[in-house]
Protein backbone atom coordinates (compact mmCIF):
# COMPACT_ATOMS: atom_id res chain seq x y z
CA UNK A 1 0.00 0.00 0.00
CA UNK A 2 1.36 3.25 -0.80
CA UNK A 3 -0.25 6.81 -0.97
CA UNK A 4 1.40 9.94 -0.50
CA UNK A 5 1.23 11.39 2.81
CA UNK A 6 2.79 14.89 2.60
CA UNK A 7 -0.30 16.05 0.28
CA UNK A 8 -2.03 16.32 4.32
CA UNK A 9 0.56 18.98 5.44
CA UNK A 10 -0.26 22.17 6.13
CA UNK A 11 2.10 24.94 4.78
CA UNK A 12 4.22 26.38 7.33
CA UNK A 13 4.66 29.46 5.84
CA UNK A 14 1.45 31.43 7.26
CA UNK A 15 -1.01 30.50 4.04
CA UNK A 16 -2.83 27.74 4.89
CA UNK A 17 -6.64 27.84 3.79
CA UNK A 18 -8.64 25.57 4.79
CA UNK A 19 -11.11 25.47 1.51
CA UNK A 20 -7.85 23.52 -0.26
CA UNK A 21 -7.93 20.56 1.60
CA UNK A 22 -10.77 18.16 0.81
CA UNK A 23 -13.29 15.82 3.57
CA UNK A 24 -14.07 13.40 0.80
CA UNK A 25 -10.65 12.37 -0.51
CA UNK A 26 -10.17 8.55 -0.96
CA UNK A 27 -7.30 8.55 -3.93
CA UNK A 28 -7.17 5.20 -5.52
CA UNK A 29 -8.77 3.04 -2.64
CA UNK A 30 -11.68 1.76 -1.31
CA UNK A 31 -13.21 0.61 1.11
CA UNK A 32 -13.28 -3.18 0.30
CA UNK A 33 -9.58 -3.49 -0.27
CA UNK A 34 -8.38 -1.20 2.62
CA UNK A 35 -8.73 -3.30 5.29
CA UNK A 36 -5.62 -5.50 3.97
CA UNK A 37 -3.56 -1.98 3.80
CA UNK A 38 -4.39 -1.17 7.26
CA UNK A 39 -3.26 -4.40 8.38
CA UNK A 40 -0.20 -4.26 7.26
CA UNK A 41 0.77 -1.21 8.21
CA UNK A 42 -0.53 -1.85 11.79
CA UNK A 43 1.92 -4.64 11.59
CA UNK A 44 4.67 -2.45 10.41
CA UNK A 45 3.90 -0.16 13.48
CA UNK A 46 3.51 -2.69 16.08
CA UNK A 47 7.29 -3.36 15.21
CA UNK A 48 8.44 0.03 15.33
CA UNK A 49 6.38 0.82 18.15
CA UNK A 50 8.64 -1.96 20.09
CA UNK A 51 12.05 -0.59 19.24
CA UNK A 52 10.88 2.66 20.32
CA UNK A 53 9.75 1.39 24.02
CA UNK A 54 12.85 -0.08 23.63
CA UNK A 55 15.42 2.50 22.88
CA UNK A 56 13.77 5.13 25.28
CA UNK A 57 14.98 8.38 23.44
CA UNK A 58 12.23 9.74 21.60
CA UNK A 59 8.67 9.75 22.79
CA UNK A 60 5.45 10.39 20.27
CA UNK A 61 3.33 12.84 21.05
CA UNK A 62 -0.01 12.28 18.86
CA UNK A 63 -2.85 14.98 19.15
CA UNK A 64 -6.16 14.80 17.49
CA UNK A 65 -8.30 17.33 16.75
CA UNK A 66 -11.60 17.62 15.39
CA UNK A 67 -15.85 18.89 15.16
CA UNK A 68 -17.65 16.19 16.94
CA UNK A 69 -18.39 12.92 14.97
CA UNK A 70 -15.41 13.22 12.87
CA UNK A 71 -14.00 9.79 14.04
CA UNK A 72 -11.41 10.80 16.54
CA UNK A 73 -12.34 7.67 18.89
CA UNK A 74 -12.90 5.73 16.08
CA UNK A 75 -9.11 6.58 14.92
CA UNK A 76 -7.51 5.67 18.12
CA UNK A 77 -9.07 2.55 18.72
CA UNK A 78 -8.52 1.13 15.29
CA UNK A 79 -4.83 2.56 14.54
CA UNK A 80 -3.61 1.70 18.30
CA UNK A 81 -5.26 -1.76 18.25
CA UNK A 82 -2.04 -3.37 16.74
CA UNK A 83 0.47 -1.72 19.45
CA UNK A 84 1.48 -2.91 22.87
CA UNK A 85 -0.52 -1.08 25.49
CA UNK A 86 2.52 -0.87 28.14
CA UNK A 87 3.78 1.16 25.32
CA UNK A 88 0.81 3.58 24.82
CA UNK A 89 -1.11 6.11 26.79
CA UNK A 90 -4.33 7.93 25.72
CA UNK A 91 -6.24 11.26 27.55
CA UNK A 92 -9.00 12.59 26.35
CA UNK A 93 -9.44 15.79 27.64
CA UNK A 94 -12.56 17.22 28.91
CA UNK A 95 -13.83 21.03 30.38
CA UNK A 96 -10.93 21.83 32.54
CA UNK A 97 -11.55 21.30 36.61
CA UNK A 98 -11.19 23.91 39.20
CA UNK A 99 -7.63 22.86 40.06
CA UNK A 100 -6.80 22.89 36.54
CA UNK A 101 -8.11 26.86 36.15
CA UNK A 102 -5.95 27.76 38.49
CA UNK A 103 -3.27 26.85 36.32
CA UNK A 104 -1.59 28.14 33.20
CA UNK A 105 -3.82 26.46 30.09
CA UNK A 106 -0.54 24.55 29.43
CA UNK A 107 -0.55 22.99 32.59
CA UNK A 108 -2.36 19.91 32.38
CA UNK A 109 -1.32 19.10 29.07
CA UNK A 110 2.24 19.28 30.23
CA UNK A 111 1.34 16.96 32.96
CA UNK A 112 0.07 14.00 30.62
CA UNK A 113 2.99 14.27 28.30
CA UNK A 114 4.15 11.04 26.86
CA UNK A 115 7.70 9.61 29.10
CA UNK A 116 10.76 8.64 26.53
CA UNK A 117 9.86 5.02 24.29
CA UNK A 118 6.09 6.11 24.35
CA UNK A 119 3.41 7.06 22.04
CA UNK A 120 0.58 9.62 24.27
CA UNK A 121 -2.67 10.21 22.21
CA UNK A 122 -4.42 13.69 23.14
CA UNK A 123 -7.62 13.03 22.26
CA UNK A 124 -8.09 17.02 22.08
CA UNK A 125 -5.66 18.94 23.61
CA UNK A 126 -4.35 22.15 24.39
CA UNK A 127 -5.97 23.69 21.54
CA UNK A 128 -9.24 23.70 22.56
CA UNK A 129 -7.72 26.95 24.42
CA UNK A 130 -7.67 28.41 20.56
CA UNK A 131 -10.79 26.77 19.21
CA UNK A 132 -13.54 26.08 21.65
CA UNK A 133 -12.37 29.29 23.53
CA UNK A 134 -11.70 31.54 20.61
CA UNK A 135 -16.03 30.41 19.37
CA UNK A 136 -16.74 31.02 23.24
CA UNK A 137 -14.58 33.68 24.30
CA UNK A 138 -16.31 33.78 28.12
CA UNK A 139 -15.22 30.36 29.13
CA UNK A 140 -11.41 32.18 29.11
CA UNK A 141 -12.86 34.67 31.77
CA UNK A 142 -12.81 30.78 34.26
CA UNK A 143 -9.30 30.92 33.77
CA UNK A 144 -9.61 34.21 36.17
CA UNK A 145 -6.30 35.72 34.50
CA UNK A 146 -4.60 39.15 36.00
CA UNK A 147 -6.03 41.63 33.70
CA UNK A 148 -8.75 40.19 31.90
CA UNK A 149 -12.00 40.88 33.45
CA UNK A 150 -14.22 40.74 30.82
CA UNK A 151 -14.49 39.20 27.03
CA UNK A 152 -13.89 42.86 25.70
CA UNK A 153 -9.87 42.62 26.61
CA UNK A 154 -9.46 39.23 25.03
CA UNK A 155 -8.77 40.75 21.65
CA UNK A 156 -6.17 40.38 18.80
CA UNK A 157 -3.22 40.59 21.08
CA UNK A 158 -4.53 37.57 23.40
CA UNK A 159 -4.84 35.28 20.65
CA UNK A 160 -1.11 36.02 19.15
CA UNK A 161 0.06 35.76 22.36
CA UNK A 162 -1.82 32.31 22.87
CA UNK A 163 -0.60 31.03 19.85
CA UNK A 164 2.81 32.07 20.62
CA UNK A 165 3.18 30.20 23.79
CA UNK A 166 1.79 27.13 22.05
CA UNK A 167 4.59 27.58 19.19
CA UNK A 168 6.86 27.73 21.88
CA UNK A 169 5.66 24.84 24.19
CA UNK A 170 5.55 22.33 21.10
CA UNK A 171 9.05 23.93 20.00
CA UNK A 172 10.39 22.99 23.72
CA UNK A 173 8.93 19.26 24.09
CA UNK A 174 10.72 18.52 19.87
CA UNK A 175 14.15 20.02 21.30
CA UNK A 176 14.03 17.75 24.30
CA UNK A 177 12.83 14.14 22.05
CA UNK A 178 8.95 14.71 21.74
CA UNK A 179 8.00 14.08 18.25
CA UNK A 180 4.40 16.18 17.53
CA UNK A 181 1.92 14.97 15.37
CA UNK A 182 -1.00 17.05 14.87
CA UNK A 183 -4.07 15.78 13.05
CA UNK A 184 -7.20 17.68 12.03
CA UNK A 185 -10.02 14.85 10.99
CA UNK A 186 -11.53 17.32 8.59
CA UNK A 187 -15.33 16.59 8.30
CA UNK A 188 -17.99 17.90 6.02
CA UNK A 189 -20.33 19.49 7.75
CA UNK A 190 -23.21 16.94 5.55
CA UNK A 191 -21.64 13.78 7.13
CA UNK A 192 -21.65 15.57 10.50
CA UNK A 193 -25.22 15.45 10.25
CA UNK A 194 -25.34 12.13 8.78
CA UNK A 195 -23.92 10.57 11.62
CA UNK A 196 -25.71 12.54 14.05
CA UNK A 197 -28.92 10.84 12.79
CA UNK A 198 -27.17 8.00 12.96
CA UNK A 199 -26.36 8.22 16.84
CA UNK A 200 -30.31 9.38 17.66
CA UNK A 201 -31.77 6.28 15.26
CA UNK A 202 -29.23 3.80 17.17
CA UNK A 203 -30.25 2.93 20.35
CA UNK A 204 -26.43 1.92 21.21
CA UNK A 205 -25.15 5.00 19.52
CA UNK A 206 -27.87 7.68 21.90
CA UNK A 207 -25.06 8.15 24.42
CA UNK A 208 -22.93 9.80 22.00
CA UNK A 209 -25.36 12.61 21.38
CA UNK A 210 -26.85 15.31 23.25
CA UNK A 211 -28.63 18.83 22.35
CA UNK A 212 -25.20 20.74 22.93
CA UNK A 213 -23.66 19.07 19.84
CA UNK A 214 -26.73 20.84 17.98
CA UNK A 215 -25.81 24.46 19.41
CA UNK A 216 -22.33 23.55 18.65
CA UNK A 217 -22.79 22.29 14.97
CA UNK A 218 -24.90 26.15 14.58
CA UNK A 219 -21.33 27.49 15.20
CA UNK A 220 -20.12 25.44 12.12
CA UNK A 221 -18.44 28.25 10.68
CA UNK A 222 -17.18 30.23 13.28
CA UNK A 223 -15.19 27.02 14.41
CA UNK A 224 -13.62 26.44 10.67
CA UNK A 225 -12.76 30.15 10.94
CA UNK A 226 -11.00 29.19 14.48
CA UNK A 227 -9.12 25.97 12.35
CA UNK A 228 -7.76 27.59 10.11
CA UNK A 229 -6.59 30.50 12.32
CA UNK A 230 -5.08 27.78 14.50
CA UNK A 231 -3.36 25.50 11.88
CA UNK A 232 -1.89 28.89 10.27
CA UNK A 233 -0.85 30.64 13.53
CA UNK A 234 0.74 27.33 14.36
CA UNK A 235 1.83 24.66 12.08
CA UNK A 236 5.80 24.95 12.02
CA UNK A 237 8.59 22.76 10.67
CA UNK A 238 9.17 21.25 14.04
CA UNK A 239 5.14 20.14 14.64
CA UNK A 240 2.94 20.64 10.99
CA UNK A 241 -0.46 20.08 11.12
CA UNK A 242 -2.08 17.21 8.79
CA UNK A 243 -5.19 18.05 7.44
CA UNK A 244 -6.92 14.32 6.91
CA UNK A 245 -9.64 13.77 4.78
CA UNK A 246 -12.26 12.32 7.30
CA UNK A 247 -15.53 12.04 5.43
CA UNK A 248 -14.85 8.26 4.79
CA UNK A 249 -13.29 6.72 8.47
CA UNK A 250 -11.81 3.84 6.99
CA UNK A 251 -9.51 6.07 5.12
CA UNK A 252 -8.89 8.90 7.82
CA UNK A 253 -7.67 6.04 9.90
CA UNK A 254 -5.09 4.55 6.91
CA UNK A 255 -3.74 8.00 6.82
CA UNK A 256 -2.97 8.66 10.01
CA UNK A 257 -1.70 5.22 10.81
CA UNK A 258 0.76 5.73 7.81
CA UNK A 259 1.66 9.00 8.73
CA UNK A 260 2.45 7.87 12.48
CA UNK A 261 4.53 4.32 10.88
CA UNK A 262 6.19 6.59 8.47
CA UNK A 263 7.85 9.19 11.27
CA UNK A 264 8.59 6.09 13.36
CA UNK A 265 10.73 4.64 10.33
CA UNK A 266 12.31 7.93 9.67
CA UNK A 267 14.08 7.70 13.26
CA UNK A 268 15.98 4.86 12.54
CA UNK A 269 15.80 3.66 15.97
CA UNK A 270 17.78 0.61 16.71
CA UNK A 271 17.13 -2.04 19.95
CA UNK A 272 20.01 -1.13 22.64
CA UNK A 273 23.21 -2.84 22.37
CA UNK A 274 24.96 -4.16 25.51
CA UNK A 275 28.81 -3.54 26.45
CA UNK A 276 31.12 -6.40 25.30
CA UNK A 277 31.70 -7.19 28.93
CA UNK A 278 27.92 -7.84 29.52
CA UNK A 279 27.40 -9.76 26.46
CA UNK A 280 30.02 -12.09 27.60
CA UNK A 281 28.23 -12.55 31.14
CA UNK A 282 24.94 -13.61 28.82
CA UNK A 283 27.51 -16.36 27.60
CA UNK A 284 27.98 -17.56 30.57
CA UNK A 285 24.71 -17.30 31.88
CA UNK A 286 23.28 -19.31 29.31
CA UNK A 287 25.96 -21.95 30.23
CA UNK A 288 24.13 -22.00 33.71
CA UNK A 289 20.96 -22.28 32.00
CA UNK A 290 21.83 -24.89 29.64
CA UNK A 291 24.01 -27.17 32.59
CA UNK A 292 20.75 -27.35 34.71
CA UNK A 293 19.54 -30.88 35.64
Amino acid sequence: MSTNTTKYLAPTNGKFKLKNFDTDYKGHLDKNTVKEDLAEVKAELSKLQEVLYASGTYSILVILQAMDAAGKDSAIEHVMSGVNPQGCQVYSFKTPSSEEYRHDFLWRHYKSLPERGKIGIHNRSHYENVLVCKVHPEYILSENIGGVSNVKQIDQDFWKNRYESIRSFEKHLTDNGTIVLKFFLYVSKDEQKKRFLERIDDETKNWKFSAGDLKERALWDKYMDAYEEAIKETSTENAPWYVIPADEKWYSRLAVSQILKDTLKSLNLQYPQLPEEEKEQLKSLKKQLLDEK
